[in-house]
């Protein structure tokens, strides 16, 4: 049985959470893993780096010099790319259609293994956040102090927002949000947005007790999304 402790802003400990182990096991292997992780820093690239080469650079077609008789090197133009301001000799340019496919269930496969292993290392817990009006930094560094993670890396994690036709994005964790990404090495993201780099990249999670249900439903596996 792993136990997930659960925390006030004030850093203290207002019990645990149970999670059978049973149910932490996973089918990913750790060649999954890295082609999933590889796939995401891939697909995060712009592509959009470019050069131009000789024929595009604006300069003069008159050749620098003579081509015999000043016992120079023969040149063609000053485009050419050992000139200043002339082209560039291999460089980069616009890639398109780079984007790797992500089987969705390998997706769904790499990310509750990499929970699952933050369980049974201990490296989650679990946050009770009340109603903030204003945002206040200095009470999630006080949780952060308490709970010992304030050096490290920190993932925190909301629930996935309800959307309807009045109110399409919720708002609910912007307050808590402000509170804390002043803080070096912290970050947010809703369940419905999480992936596999963040997770691995990240020391310790903090899921908030309003996700606790949609998280535990992602680690089980019993979440269709």
């Amino acid at each position: 049985m792993s136990l997930l402790k659960k925390y006030d802003l004030t850093g203290k400990e207002l019990g645990e959470h149970e999670i059978d182990d049973s149910l932490l096991s996973t089918e990913a292997s750790l060649q999954l893993i890295k082609n999933y992780i590889v796939a995401i820093r891939k697909n995060a690239r712009q592509w959009s780096a470019n050069t131009k080469t000789r024929s595009e650079v604006c300069r003069t077609k008159k050749k620098p010099h003579a081509q015999k008789g000043t016992g120079r090197a023969r040149q063609g133009a000053l485009s050419a790319p050992h000139y200043k301001g002339g082209g560039v000799a291999f460089g980069p340019k616009p890639k398109f259609d780079q984007h790797v496919r992500i089987n969705k269930k390998e997706r769904q496969a790499a990310i509750r293994h990499l929970l699952a292993e933050k369980i049974k290392n201990q490296n989650v817990k679990i946050l009770e956040v009340p109603a903030m009006r204003v945002p206040k930094t200095n009470k999630v560094a006080t949780f952060l102090e308490k709970a010992n993670i304030m050096n490290k890396s920190v993932l925190f994690l909301g629930e996935i927002p309800a959307q309807t036709a009045k109110a399409p994005k919720s708002k609910k964790n912007d307050v808590f949000v402000k509170s804390m990404r002043n803080i070096p090495r912290k970050d947010f993201s809703s369940l419905g947005h999480i992936n596999g780099y963040d997770l691995a990249s990240n020391q310790e999670i903090v899921v908030l007790s309003s996700a606790l249900e949609q998280f535990t439903s992602i680690v089980t596996g019993e979440s269709k999304s």
